[in-house]
Formats: C-alpha cells, sequence, structure tokens
C-alpha cells in the first residue's frame, strides 16, 4: 500500500506542477497561487482535524510543520527565479538532485537497510528524472552567479525539507497536526511575501489556489503515508517522478511528442519501480 500511496503523491504532485506551468503561461503570479492554495489546505486540515477529535496542540509538530511549510513555499519561489535567470534544461534536473539528500539521511541517520538491487531501482528513478526534464534545445541568456544561486537555494530547501518529514515520520508525530501545521507556516510566509511586492490579486488565482489545495491534500496525506509505512529512500525517488506526469500531460493537453530520450527515461523508471520490490 505504501508504494500506492508513493506513486498517487507522485501523480498529484505532477498535476499540480502542470497546472502551475499552465498558470505561469497565462500571466499569473505563482506567489498567489501558492498563498491561496496554502490557505485553503490550513483551514481544510484544521477543520478535519478539531471535527475528527485528532488535533492536539504539541510544540514539536508545530514547528516541525511550519519549517516544512516554510521551506516548501521559499523554495518554490527559488525554483521560480532560477528558470527566470537560467536554462530550464539545466535548472529542473539540477534541484531534482534534492532528493539525495533525504535517502541519504535514510540510510546513515535512520539506519534504513536497503539492498544493492534496491540501490539499482532508486538510481534509476533518480536518472530517469534528471532525463525526461532534460531539454537540450532550451536556451536563453544566463545569469551565472544569480542562477547558481536560486539553485542551491531551491536543493537546500527542498533537501531539508524531505528530511524534516523523515524526522516527523520517525518520531511518529500525527500527520494531520504536521499538515496543518505546514500549511500554516507557508501561509504565514507567503502572505509577508505578497505583502512586500503589493502586487495585485486576480480572482481566477483565487480559484486555481484552491484547486490546488484539494490535490495538494491528497499528495502530502500519501506522502506521509508512504513514509510512516514504507521504505523512506524508495519513497522520496518515487515522488520525484512526478516529472513524467507533466510530461504526460503536456504530451496529451499541447499535443507535444516525446522525444526518444524521454521514452528511455519513462522505460528506466519503470525498471526502478520494478527494481526497488524485488
Amino acid at each position: 500500500m505504501w508504494l500506492l500511496a508513493a506513486l498517487l503523491t507522485s501523480c498529484s504532485f505532477g498535476i499540480n506542477n502542470t497546472i502551475f506551468k499552465w498558470s505561469n503561461t497565462k500571466g499569473f503570479s505563482k506567489i498567489h497561487i501558492q498563498f491561496f492554495f496554502y490557505i485553503s489546505a490550513f483551514f481544510l486540515t484544521l477543520g478535519f482535524s478539531l471535527i475528527s477529535g485528532k488535533y492536539h496542540i504539541h510544540l514539536l509538530a508545530i514547528v516541525l510543520g511550519a519549517t516544512i511549510g516554510i521551506l516548501n513555499a521559499y523554495g518554490n519561489i527559488q525554483m521560480s527565479h532560477a528558470f527566470d535567470n537560467g536554462p530550464a534544461s539545466l535548472t529542473s534536473p539540477l534541484i531534482a538532485a534534492n532528493t539525495l539528500f533525504p535517502i541519504l539521511c535514510a540510510g546513515l541517520i535512520f539506519k534504513e537497510h536497503i539492498t544493492l538491487v534496491q540501490w539499482l531501482g532508486i538510481l534509476s528513478m533518480l536518472g530517469a528524472a534528471l532525463i525526461i526534464q532534460y531539454s537540450p534545445k532550451a536556451s536563453k541568456n544566463v545569469h551565472y552567479t544569480l542562477w547558481m544561486l536560486h539553485i542551491i537555494l531551491a536543493i537546500f530547501s527542498f533537501g531539508v525539507l524531505g528530511v524534516l518529514m523523515q524526522v516527523s515520520s520517525h518520531l511518529h508525530i500525527e500527520s494531520l497536526e504536521v499538515l496543518s501545521a505546514m500549511y500554516g507556516g507557508g501561509s504565514a510566509y507567503l502572505l509577508i511575501t505578497m505583502a512586500r511586492k503589493k502586487e495585485k490579486v486576480q480572482q481566477s488565482e483565487v480559484k486555481i489556489g484552491a484547486t490546488v489545495s484539494m490535490l495538494s491534500l491528497i499528495g502530502y496525506s500519501c506522502y506521509f503515508y508512504a513514509l510512516n509505512t514504507g521504505i523512506s529512500s524508495i519513497v522520496f525517488p518515487i515522488v520525484s517522478l512526478n516529472c513524467l506526469v507533466v510530461v504526460f500531460i503536456g504530451c496529451y493537453l499541447y499535443k507535444e511528442r516525446l522525444k526518444l530520450y524521454q521514452m528511455a527515461g519513462v522505460a528506466i523508471a519503470l525498471i526502478g519501480i520494478i527494481l526497488t520490490k524485488i
């Protein structure tokens, strides 16, 4: 079941990223959309927690959750800046390397036992994620120093985020508490960012944000379930394959054709998933 949960997380994140990709082409603010999806998800998780009686105020859960939410929002903003200042062909694969942080943490700190075959599967999925996102023909003027700074900050944010999710799972903290704090912390951070920018909010951004919040809730709920019940060093690379969903939806909606190397990446990803289950 945890493998299915990880795959559902990957699908949810992939659909979300596709919506963000589409919204950028329409000129919508990614910060505004993020804020409204965070605030919507915050009230949904908090409301459900209170109704179900599962919400208890624990300082550690609040600190961990809020930090995860802030890192996720900050990482997304840094990733957007990286795309603005450098080539997408290298930006996506480089940022995808953040998955190595929690994988190494699982083995070195939490002492997860991973067989050689599973390691081959993990490396296959990571390699597939890099291959699928690579676009050799994408080119633009590169502001190297700024680009690298944003890349490093995004990798650090997403990498630490993954490690903190592992920590909350290892400490058996109720996932609803972490999710509520995560969306609350992210909302606060994005609200401050919006106040500094003082950009006009469009009604469509509110609607898109509310839609994304539902997908995000499904994705992160499955994510925590997979981490709590499965092998986290396998969960993380599976989740990183959300780029597959973005590619497939792009092929369907925009009639984009898969490149030969992308088809190879899909095959490698499937082989990787199979190897992790042997």
